[in-house]
């Protein structure tokens, strides 16, 4: 767990960095900022789409993914929720901010894999190199988006940890097949969070958060049957 805590400590320190940016920087360089935050999701979305969907081995579970998982989302309204939440204790607009932070801190290559290889393996590169990647991400982030976004610090241990304990008890369940398809749906819905902060097209990315549980339960029942 000591690279978690690393990243973690990353985007706190990054989070508090930008934060004391963004009071002296003008709101014509925050738009511009908003701009560069949105391409440069847009691209990571994109890549790992590119990336990944060539390597899948079920080529439709990704669309079933996104379509059962946002259904779900929508009835329980996540981004609602959350929206209303950080509403209550910040003004402007950080729940969107924060929302696009917690998908590019938890869905990465190396946010997904740098926990499996530390718990397998007790190898911590991975988490130390994302933890430098995303300490950099927070001080833009919350230079345009305040200092709220080190919220998406504690999400990131709760995933990290999570993915830790359970690559610890299911080392040989795990397997590249699925890491993949969970990287596909997750570069989607950074593609999503990027088109948002654009404002080329709202998405209620949140609700479409749970696509995320979709791959893992899919090859749990394959694996039973």
């Amino acid at each position: 767990m000591y690279g978690t805590l690393f990243n973690v400590a990353m985007i706190v320190a990054g989070s508090l960095i930008g934060s004391l940016f963004k009071k002296g920087i003008k709101d014509k360089y925050h738009t511009i900022l908003m701009h560069a935050m949105g391409l440069a999701a847009m691209g990571l979305g994109i890549n790992a789409v590119v990336q990944h969907l060539p390597l899948s081995e079920y080529p439709v579970l990704f669309i079933v993914s996104l379509a059962v998982g946002g259904l779900i989302g929508e009835k329980i309204d996540l981004d609602s929720r959350f929206n209303h939440l950080v509403s209550r204790f910040s003004s402007g607009n950080l729940a969107e901010g924060l929302s696009a932070a917690i998908l590019l801190f938890c869905i990465g290559t190396l946010s997904i894999l740098g926990p499996i290889e530390a718990a397998l393996n007790r190898n911590y590169t991975y988490l130390m190199t994302n933890g430098m990647l995303d300490g950099i991400t927070s001080i833009v982030l919350a230079s345009t988006f305040g200092f709220g976004i080190a919220l998406a610090a504690a999400v990131l241990l709760v995933w990290q940890g999570s993915i830790y304990l359970l690559a610890g008890l299911m080392e040989t369940s795990l397997s590249a097949d699925l890491m993949n398809e969970v990287s596909i749906v997750g570069g989607l819905l950074i593609l999503a969070a990027g088109l948002s902060i654009l404002e080329i097209k709202k998405f209620k990315t949140l609700n479409l958060l749970p696509a995320l549980a979709v791959p893992p339960i899919a090859f749990l029942v394959l694996h039973l049957i």
